[in-house]
C-alpha cells in the first residue's frame, strides 16, 4: 500500500521541518550560551523532531473505495473518519432553511482529516467563517467555531456539511467552490488536528447510526434518503 501526503498538509509540515532544522543548528553550532541552554535547545529539539514524524503520521491520505454492492442512489456516506457524537432534528437556517437531521462526527488528533463528500450532487453554497477554537465536542462549536460549511443538491435532496475547526485545529481547508459538479467520496477539504464534521439532511432521511458510533469517511452508510 502506498502512502499519500493529504492536500493541503505540505505548509505545516514544512513549517516544523524549518523549526527542527534551526533547533538542531543552534544545537550544533555551540554558540556562546549559558549552560542550561544548550540542554533547553536539545529538549525542544527533541519534541519538535516528534512532532515533525507524527505529522506525516496525522496528514495520511488512505485510498477510500465505495463498495457499490451495499450502497445507491439514495446512500449517504460519512463525510469523516470518527466517532458519532450527536443525532438529532435540527433547524438549518443557512442552507437547507428548514427542519432538519443532524448528525455530527468528532475526528481526535489520531483519525485521518480528509474529508469527503457524502453524496454526488452539485456544490450551490460555500460560506467559511471565522470563530472561537472551543473543543469540537462542544455542543457550541457548531454554532460558534471557525468553519467552513458547504451546500450539495443531490437531486431532489440537499445536504450541508460544516467542516468544524476544534480546539487545536485553526486551519481548514476546503476545496469546493459554487457550481462544482461532486462525485461522493470524492475529496472535500481537510481540516488539521482534532476537529468535528456536522451533516445535516432531510427531516425524512432514514438514518442508520448512533451516538457512539465509529465511521469512516467515504464508506460508512449514515443513512438514506426517503427519496
Amino acid at each position: 500500500m502506498s502512502y499519500k501526503l493529504a492536500q493541503g498538509s505540505g505548509k505545516v509540515i514544512k513549517k516544523l521541518f524549518f523549526v527542527l532544522l534551526a533547533l538542531v543548528l543552534l544545537f550544533v553550532l555551540d554558540l556562546t550560551f549559558p549552560k542550561f541552554i544548550p540542554v533547553m535547545i536539545m529538549i525542544a529539539a527533541g519534541f519538535s523532531g516528534l512532532v515533525f514524524l507524527f505529522s506525516f503520521w496525522f496528514f495520511r491520505d488512505p485510498e477510500r473505495f465505495i463498495d457499490m454492492e451495499t450502497q445507491n442512489d439514495k446512500a449517504i456516506i460519512s463525510p469523516a473518519d470518527g466517532k458519532v457524537i450527536k443525532v438529532e432534528n435540527f433547524l438549518d437556517e443557512e442552507y437547507r432553511m428548514e427542519e432538519s437531521q443532524i448528525v455530527s462526527v468528532f475526528m481526535n488528533v489520531f483519525d485521518v482529516h480528509v474529508n469527503r463528500y457524502p453524496v454526488k450532487g452539485k456544490v450551490e453554497y460555500v460560506n467559511y467563517k471565522k470563530g472561537k477554537f472551543m473543543a469540537a465536542w462542544n455542543d457550541k462549536a457548531s454554532e460558534f467555531n471557525e468553519q467552513t460549511v458547504i451546500g450539495i443538491r443531490s437531486g431532489n435532496n440537499m445536504v450541508t456539511v460544516k467542516q468544524i475547526a476544534g480546539l487545536v485545529a485553526k486551519r481548514i481547508v476546503c476545496f469546493a467552490d459554487v457550481g462544482d459538479d461532486v462525485e461522493q467520496g470524492q475529496k472535500l477539504g481537510l481540516i488539521k488536528f482534532g476537529s468535528r464534521v456536522d451533516l445535516i439532511l432531510p427531516i425524512n432521511c432514514d438514518l442508520k447510526v448512533k451516538v457512539g458510533d465509529r465511521v469512516k469517511a467515504g464508506q460508512t452508510v449514515l443513512g438514506e434518503f426517503f427519496q
